[in-house]
């Protein structure tokens, strides 16, 4: 695209805010957020930069969306940004799509909260897509907005799959929160009003919720049902608010006792975001954050990363009552919405301040490059990234108290808050053990029921036989992800089509070992918990306790080797003298 076709097409736009997409054929390669589109959009006949004429360049369209504020304007900027991985934006990898409000194309629409939403364009209910609202960035507020929608309105939250075929109504109908267009206690007209109630709501007519909502609160407190208008209020405090000023912004609190601190490393096309958390002036959390950023000019590279950093992260978080940064971001609409939520911004220069930026500095270097491994392992095993990893790994004692671990390494790093763990089917078979873990997580993966990433790839902690399991589950829920397994006598590591034996010191072995042991500890550590709770022969031993049991079984690991155990091998538990020890012995 020509300077003359963006300006032809910028005259067409409206000077209104909103969110546009430079296209090539179906791939989106640039994603920008505006405050007048026209203005804007008609800026790029002539770029600033060679990176961005080359975008242009290469742009045979320009797509918009027009928003009702700024805030939403850089919301959804950022949402589109993670969705498309634009090449020329600079992108955040690690981190989730925002919250968005949806209303399935269904003779029956279902209302649910997706960070995916099925289809981009707004359109009405039985038509080619669903409708969407959002992005938004409290998620708790939608949560709240969702559940009074649904016991006012009755609109379903069910799967097609739970709607079809039923002949009487599940337990949502008999809580209030579904009128079961299932089984037609309500006729789908009378349905479809009320889902044109919950649409008038999502698209700003507040009181069409907090009237009903007000209403029933005052009828509560007139009854003296207090507790019962209490929640009633701040349901209907969150529901006034949920179209107040700014969207969905989220509101900083306090006197600066939360301060963030950001520190910034680039190596080549990949940049490091440090964070470390402060509060009450003590030192809390720190972590780190992996973005793609490309090449700018001199002097811009910094900048941009903290100004998509800033609203990529914090947009559908809480946040802090100041950023202290190493340089202005010096993205105009990023400041306007920061200074709107009145977080403080600060470049410090000397100080106690300026000392927390160069800890958050070093952080972030000391992090810079460790994508290699990742990169490595990709190439290793002719992936397009495998920056994403989920390990498993299976736990039992003999067939019983068995266990499943998915653990999740972003980057070379455990991503403990996406670790997830399941209660297995008791029997002493590892391979059907790994394909029932498997199929749990891929259907609820193609199902829409896990709201993490999908992941690059998948470890297997075991060899051929669990592999194998592990692709059959794969295979019959439809979910295409690659995966390999690791066998620990060897560390051989198996494809489907192939083995590796990797030196000792390959990084990408490393990587892939450090998953296989978080799995097998994340596993054993969940078991042991379980088997805890089970009652016991031992709990019939005279002298054995509960805390007794559990030394025992964490010295042994089961029963069954507990009985094998010497009387010696029994005492060396602490507190199992020689009375108790014989006692266990001549009992079991």
């Amino acid at each position: 695209m020509n300077a003359d076709g963006v300006r032809e097409r910028a005259g067409s736009l409206p000077r209104e805010p909103g969110v546009y997409q430079f296209r090539e054929d179906d791939t989106t390669l640039y994603v920008g957020k505006a405050v007048d589109l026209r203005d804007r959009v008609r800026s790029y006949a002539d770029p600033r930069s060679a990176r961005i004429r080359r975008m242009v360049d290469r742009a045979d369209d320009i797509e918009i969306a027009v928003t009702d504020t700024e805030t939403q304007a850089l919301l959804l900027e950022a949402n589109l940004i993670k969705r498309h991985q634009p090449r020329y934006n600079v992108r955040l990898k690690d981190d989730k799509s925002y919250p968005m409000i949806q209303l399935t194309a269904h003779e029956a629409p279902k209302i649910e909260i997706t960070r995916d939403p099925d289809g981009e364009a707004k359109g009405a209910p039985g038509a080619s897509g669903p409708t969407v609202f959002g992005p938004f960035t409290n998620k708790g507020q939608v949560e709240t907005v969702v559940k009074a929608l649904r016991e006012t309105y009755g609109v379903r939250g069910c799967s097609d799959h739970k709607y079809a075929g039923r002949d009487r109504p599940c337990l949502d109908y008999e809580m209030g929160l579904c009128t079961a267009p299932c089984t037609r206690e309500i006729d789908l007209e009378s349905y479809g009003e009320d889902v044109t109630a919950v649409e008038r709501f999502l698209e700003g007519e507040t009181g069409i919720l907090a009237d009903p909502l007000r209403r029933e609160m005052e009828a509560a407190a007139q009854d003296q049902n207090f507790e019962r208008a209490a929640n009633l209020r701040d349901r209907l405090e969150t529901v006034e608010a949920f179209h107040g000023e700014g969207g969905e912004a989220v509101q900083s609190v306090g006197d600066e006792r939360a301060v963030d601190v950001l520190g910034v490393a680039i190596e080549g096309e990949d940049a490091t975001v440090a964070r470390l958390r402060a509060e009450d002036g003590k030192l809390i959390d720190r972590d780190r954050h992996t973005l793609e950023a490309p090449a700018t000019e001199d002097g811009e590279a910094v900048p941009s990363v903290l100004a998509a950093f800033i609203v990529q992260y914090y947009a559908e978080r809480r946040l802090p009552d100041a950023l202290l940064l190493p340089e202005r971001h010096g993205d105009a609409e990023v400041a306007a919405w920061l200074d709107t939520e009145g977080v403080a911004v600060r470049v410090p220069g000397a100080g106690r301040e300026a000392k927390l930026v160069d800890l958050a500095l070093k952080n972030a270097r000391r992090n810079a490059g460790r994508r290699d491994e990742c990169g490595m392992l990709a190439d290793a095993l002719d992936l397009d990234a495998a920056r994403r990893i989920e390990g498993f790994d299976v736990s039992h004692a003999q067939g019983k108290s068995a266990v499943g671990s998915n653990v999740t390494f972003v980057d070379g790093s455990a991503e403990k808050a996406d670790y997830r763990r399941k209660k297995l089917t008791d029997q002493n078979d590892d391979y059907d053990n790994m394909r029932t873990l498997l199929e749990w997580r891929a259907r609820r993966a193609v199902e829409g029921r896990d709201d993490r990433p999908d992941p690059d790839l998948l470890l297997i902690d075991g060899g051929e036989g669990q592999l194998e399991a592990a692709r059959d589950a794969l295979a019959d829920a439809g979910w295409d992800v690659p995966a390999v397994g690791l066998a620990k006598a060897e560390e051989r590591v198996i494809t489907p089509r192939r083995e590796f034996s990797w030196p000792s010191d390959a990084p990408h072995l490393h990587l892939l070992q450090r998953v296989r042991d978080e799995a097998h500890r994340f596993a054993v550590q969940y078991h042991q918990t379980i088997r805890d709770e089970v009652k016991t022969v031992l709990d019939d031993v005279k002298g054995v306790g509960p805390e007794t049991r559990k030394r025992l079984l964490g010295r042994f690991g089961s029963v069954e080797n507990v009985r094998e155990a010497s009387v010696e091998d029994l005492r060396s538990v602490e507190g199992i003298g020689e009375k108790t020890a014989e006692t266990i012995k001549s009992r079991l």
